[in-house]
């Protein structure tokens, strides 16, 4: 209810910090292999109501240093799964998640290519037993990506975005 103190909407402006269950969610990622503070940012971003907040924002929601927010703000950037703009009229950037950001996160076909042309490269320098395992994992990359396009498909017509 607004007006009866802290809630989603205090949230929203970044004057709470994250819930446990978020931070589980983060714990999550991390887990899986995600930076953490990536992962903390991205969460954030996922859980506001606003689904956008300024680096001030983040700070605040997340307890985190403006450095630790920068660098997370531009690891996520690289990898596609944030957006950054201007509120209009101000200086400060917005971040936020663009739609279906989990199939940018996993259809970014420059990251199995690199993968793939360098294990073909390591391939080549190594042991029968090496070259094996390697070149186990470029096929696999390119198993992955060619069937990226058809899964992303298949889900959009299950009704995701």
């Amino acid at each position: 209810m607004a007006g009866s103190g802290a809630g989603a909407g205090d949230r929203e402006t970044g004057a709470e910090r994250m819930p446990e269950s978020s931070i589980r969610l983060v714990s999550a990622f991390a887990d899986a292999g995600f930076p953490r503070m990536a992962a903390t940012v991205l969460v954030a971003l996922l859980t506001s109501e606003a689904g956008a907040l300024d680096a001030e924002q983040l700070a605040a929601v997340t307890g985190a240093s403006p450095a630790a927010i920068s660098g997370a703000v531009k690891y996520l950037q690289v990898v596609g799964m944030i957006d950054r703009h201007r509120m209009p009229g101000q200086r400060r950037y917005v971040y936020e998640i663009p739609a279906a950001w989990y199939a940018t996160s996993v259809n970014n076909g420059a990251i199995y290519e690199k993968l793939m042309l360098a294990g073909e490269a390591a391939a080549s320098d190594l042991g029968a037993g090496a070259q094996a395992r390697v070149l186990d994992m470029v096929g696999f990359f390119r198993f992955v990506r060619g069937r990226l396009a058809e899964l992303l498909a298949e889900w959009q017509e299950h009704g995701g975005r």
